[in-house]
């Protein structure tokens, strides 16, 4: 099997997600009111009708892409007849895209990974006050050179490589300040652009350890089982299957960088030439030839995109 499923983070969320899953599919409706239910919240609403910034936060945002995911998942696998185990050799997500690719692979039920994203994003949220931290994209810089300005940058506060996302991008994540002298820094050395980025919190860095000792609590109360395929994980780069692994796993991503250009890597080692993302956007699939040229990369969450797909099966 050469293909693998990947899941996407959060920036790929947009007011009409899913609305023409749950038009054209009856299943895809049972699984936005499955999330519904599980939230006591009204999650399917504001995904079809907004209001935007109201999407945007981080606990609604989060919650709502793995909704879109995961019913397209269960369309792939009512409609089209899809066995995941069958289909795809491995799954993996980024950051909060990594409990999609858990639940898609039956570590979670949906409504437990519903209710751990929404505990995930208010933790991330309250984690830092607003307008204390920051992120930035670093574009045009590899990882090693992008944490050299970090810590370069930080001068005592936390600055930190967040996101390698491939492509010659990292994102740094943490103090504000420190954020601001990393951009200044990147310009000086030769670093293409340095873009802040509309992020309500400073993600995967140290400032979120309290969103981390949240997660663990509210890990450990949840049944977790081994996934059906081995899941790449964001902190590590390489497959897990284990659950007390995976639980571990999760604790740690809340504070450490997402290594996606790895993980895509360490599929493309393993015989993957094809990533297909599930859920909202295209983010993962365009970065797929941006991160190696042999790969393909295609996505997964349009009615259209789901007869495409399961034609080309």
């Amino acid at each position: 099997m050469t293909r693998a499923f990947v899941f996407p983070g959060q920036g790929s969320q947009a007011v009409g997600m899913g609305r023409e899953l749950a038009e054209a599919f009856p299943v895809a409706r049972e699984l936005f009111q499955e999330v519904d239910d599980a939230l006591s919240q009204k999650l399917s609403l504001l995904m079809a009708e907004g209001p935007e910034d109201e999407l945007t936060l981080t606990e609604n945002a989060q919650p709502a892409l793995m909704a879109v995911s995961l019913a397209v998942v269960r369309v792939l696998e009512r409609e089209g007849g899809v066995d995941l185990a069958q289909a795809a050799r491995f799954v993996a997500g980024h950051s909060l895209g990594e409990y999609s690719a858990l639940a898609a692979a039956g570590t979670f039920s949906v409504a437990d990974a519903a209710r751990l994203l929404k505990i995930r994003g208010r933790a991330m949220q309250k984690a830092v006050p607003v307008g204390i931290g920051a992120m930035a994209a670093l574009i045009g810089v590899e990882l090693d050179a992008a944490r050299e300005i970090a810590a370069a940058a930080a001068e005592g506060e936390v600055c930190e490589a967040a996101n390698d996302n491939g492509g010659a991008q990292v994102v740094v994540s943490g103090h504000k300040g420190a954020v601001e002298r990393a951009m200044k820094i990147a310009g000086e050395r030769g670093v293409k652009r340095a873009v802040p980025l509309p992020v309500s919190a400073p993600f995967h860095c140290a400032l979120m350890q309290p969103a981390a000792e949240a997660m663990a609590e509210a890990l450990a109360g949840v049944t977790m089982n081994a996934p059906k395929v081995p899941v790449v994980a964001n902190v590590t780069a390489a497959p897990v299957t284990d659950p007390a692994e995976i639980r571990d796993l999760l604790v740690r991503q809340v504070t450490g960088t997402v290594r996606w250009r790895e993980c895509v890597l360490t599929m493309r080692d393993a015989g993957i030439t094809t990533l297909v993302e599930l859920g909202s956007g295209k983010v993962l699939s365009g970065l797929a030839r941006r991160i190696d040229k042999s790969l393909s990369g295609s996505a997964v969450g349009t009615p259209a995109e789901v007869e495409a797909f399961l034609a080309g099966l």
